[in-house]
């Protein structure tokens, strides 16, 4: 990490194994789930659950397991429980179609239902979720916006190209492939230059697109830091390592 991107971020490790970063200077942590803990706020963003997007491929015939949505929200749930977040905000794509609210499991909604009741719980719109969401407001717990302010921050689901300064967004599912046990793992990674921030995908069945492409790349003027999420700790990947 060069020196202009330390001061920048002024990166610390967490007992939790995470890591404490400043971007566009509010103190955060990328947690080692791939959500973004802002400190002085009290607030969890999570992008791109992607929830049900095992039954819809099942609904066109391929089939998965069809436990995506569990496994995101024990994710999700583990999060709440450690932190007790006074605010839960969700970047977006937090279902993967426009009736993956009705395909949940009784069990799964009331269980999302129960973590948003008592906080602020809030529904960016996003791609492929904004017929979901639209459809579901009187439904689901939590206000639905485009985006919003948190601070210096502005969250928001899909980044946009040029200078913005605090932007936090989603969409793009960042990865990237590192060296672990003698052979190359593809991680889902945090990016950025602690001016904005890019989040990997939250949701059990995302996949992921490498840092070094050109969507994710072109919005940083200097090479950011990429940083992956490992069993137990977040690991800060200078960007001349990628392969």
């Amino acid at each position: 990490m060069n020196a202009a991107l330390r001061q920048a971020l002024s990166p610390a490790r967490c007992p939790s194994g995470g890591l404490r970063v400043h971007i566009e200077g509010e103190p955060c942590v990328l947690r080692c789930s791939g959500a973004l803990w802002v400190l002085n706020h009290r607030t969890l963003i999570a992008a791109d659950l992607h929830l049900e997007k095992g039954s819809a491929f099942a609904a066109r015939g391929q089939m998965l397991p069809p436990y995506d949505s569990r496994a995101t929200l024990d994710r999700l749930e583990a999060e709440i429980d450690a932190l007790r977040p006074a605010a839960v905000v969700l970047l977006g794509d937090s279902f993967h179609d426009s009736k993956s609210v009705g395909r949940m499991a009784p069990d799964d909604k009331a269980r999302l239902d129960r973590l948003a009741t008592g906080r602020d719980w809030i529904w960016l719109e996003g791609n492929h979720d904004i017929a979901a969401l639209a459809g579901s407001l009187d439904t689901l717990v939590g206000e639905v916006v485009e985006s919003m302010a948190l601070g210096s921050l502005r969250l928001t689901h899909e980044p946009r190209p040029g200078v913005r300064p605090g932007e936090i967004a989603g969409h793009l599912h960042p990865a990237a492939r590192v060296a672990a046990y003698g052979r190359g793992v593809r991680r889902p990674c945090f990016v950025t230059d602690g001016r904005r921030a890019v989040l990997p995908a939250f949701g059990a069945f995302t996949g992921g697109l490498d840092v070094r492409d050109p969507a994710i790349a072109g919005l940083f003027a200097e090479p950011p830091l990429a940083a992956a999420l490992g069993r137990d700790r977040v690991h800060a990947l200078p960007w001349e390592t990628l392969r």
